[in-house]
């Protein structure tokens, strides 16, 4: 299949290359020469504008955007609107607030543009394991892009979740959930540290739990591979940000009366990071964001 991609930032370029390897057509945008240059090195077929990029698409058009989420996003999809024909397809693969991709959604049912909302889960690592695709939108033109699904996930790694802002309602909650493993992850290390009169080796026991244990994951392994490097992350500082998801899922939990006691104590701990808290567990969450999703990492100082 033949489509343009824009933002190709920490998810987008490697979701471009797998496609390429999938043996799709590519046309990509982003704002950064620098980033376009790259993808010009790889042979990738480079749009300097948006305008341009949807003049080198032939037939029905296919874009899917990578931008952060927010004004970005609504925006970029928005300009795209008015450069695309009835009948043509948007794709939002970011971590958009699944009541903006609503709101989008209507308007550009409107102008008769198709919309998918896709939920993109596996962060920098995608290009070789694969994607986990969360699907909202209309049920046909889901079928119809199902070759590209196909070559961006691991078998059984994609799915519909039905109309628009499910596929991201469904991404935010998968991120909330996320939060909470990675605290108990990383309260759990810090307190197997502070053991001191066992001496006990943090790394060698990550490696022992993710084979065979009943908390084996591949959040294990992340955490295997960095105190592999650094047991004891003194470069890291102990400051974990949020990009988002976190908050909306605790406030859907508030709205909808749902209890979520575990996300909700991971996000506050994320805030309490950023004022007081000087624990290993903090340094070991910042340290585990940048590993799967490419986050930045403050220094300690």
């Amino acid at each position: 299949m033949e489509l343009g991609i824009v933002g190709l930032g920490k998810m987008g370029l490697n979701i471009c290359r797998r496609l390429i390897q999938g043996g799709h057509s590519v046309v990509v945008f982003d704002s950064d020469p620098n980033v376009l240059a790259i993808a010009q090195k790889e042979n990738i077929l480079i749009a300097n504008s948006l305008d341009e990029l949807v003049g080198k698409l032939t037939k029905r058009k296919i874009v899917w955007i990578m931008l952060p989420a927010g004004e970005i996003t609504n925006a970029c999809i928005l300009d795209l609107s008015d450069l695309l024909d009835r009948g043509d397809i948007i794709i939002d693969g970011g971590n958009s607030y699944y009541k903006d991709t609503q709101s989008i959604a209507e308007k550009l049912f409107k102008k008769d543009i198709n919309f998918l909302d896709v939920g993109t889960s596996g962060g920098i690592w995608g290009l070789e394991n694969g994607y986990s695709l969360m699907v909202g939108g209309d049920s046909d033109i889901y079928s119809k892009l199902l070759p590209l699904f196909t070559s961006l996930a691991p078998s059984k790694g994609f799915g519909y979740m039905g109309p628009s802002g499910s596929g991201h309602f469904v991404k935010m909650i998968h991120n909330g959930i996320e939060y909470g493993m990675m605290q108990a992850y990383a309260e759990g290390f810090d307190l197997l540290k502070s053991k001191e009169e066992f001496n006990l080796d943090i790394q060698s026991i990550s490696e022992i739990w993710n084979h065979g244990s009943v908390v084996r994951s591949w959040i294990l392994e992340l955490i295997s591979g960095l105190l592999k490097e650094d047991s004891s992350l003194k470069d890291i500082s102990p400051f974990v940000e949020d990009s988002g998801e976190g908050r909306w899922t605790v406030q859907e939990s508030l709205n909808s009366e749902i209890p979520t006691p575990v996300i909700s104590a991971a996000l506050y701990a994320r805030f309490f990071s950023r004022n007081k808290d000087k624990s290993f567990s903090a340094k070991l969450l910042s340290a585990l964001r940048n590993q799967f999703g490419g986050h930045k990492v403050f220094k300690s100082k």
